[in-house]
């Protein structure tokens, strides 16, 4: 019994480390051959510890899913942990310029990137501040200021800025003079 549970465990690591070196993506972002090689993976990891008996495939299963549940409780702990095993987002345009470096890191072509952006309805990469590959491998995104859609908020508060500018403006018209004129063209009756 304790063959399987450390077999389950060397190859719940094993399995760790060769996914984490695949990349970020996520299965629904997967070629077909990537696909193919994470299924071919996973049957590997699994096979050694499936063999020996249905009790020892039970215990096996329970390792690895209370490995799942200890290590996520870890990853929320301490975040070093969590960077390894999970990996964090990664900046791959600021200031609407391409980071090369992260592109290469995460092997991902620029073509896949543009991909990604205009998923997201973005057309132009001079329209995004910052955009971030998350350990997830889906996109994430800040536009800069020139490219953000009107929120209601800020469409109240100008209109609101620009009634109060139009009443400001009614009221400097207002001639002085006037109250002096219609004064004299009243009749006085304390005379």
């Amino acid at each position: 019994m304790l063959g399987t549970i450390g077999k389950a465990f060397i190859l719940i690591i094993a399995g760790i480390l060769l996914l984490r070196i695949a990349g970020r993506k996520s299965i629904s972002q997967m070629t077909l051959p990537e696909t193919v090689v994470m299924i071919s993976i996973g049957t590997i990891i699994v096979e050694p510890v499936v063999e020996e008996s249905i009790l020892g495939t039970i215990l096996a299963s329970s390792v690895f899913i209370g490995t799942l549940v200890v290590t996520e409780f870890l990853q929320m702990k301490f975040d070093r942990l969590e960077t390894f095993l999970t990996g964090k987002a990664m900046v791959v345009i600021q200031n609407g310029q391409i980071q090369t470096d992260a592109l290469r890191k995460l092997r991902l072509t620029v073509d896949q990137l543009e991909l990604r952006l205009r998923q997201q309805g973005i057309a132009n990469f001079s329209d995004v501040k910052t955009a971030t590959i998350e350990p997830s491998g889906q996109l994430g995104y800040e536009l800069a200021e020139d490219a953000k859609p009107l929120t209601v908020g800020e469409f109240k508060r100008f209109m609101e800025a620009y009634l109060k500018t139009d009443e400001s403006k009614e009221s400097s018209h207002i001639n002085i003079f006037d109250e002096m004129t219609e004064k004299k063209n009243t009749p006085n009756s304390l005379k």
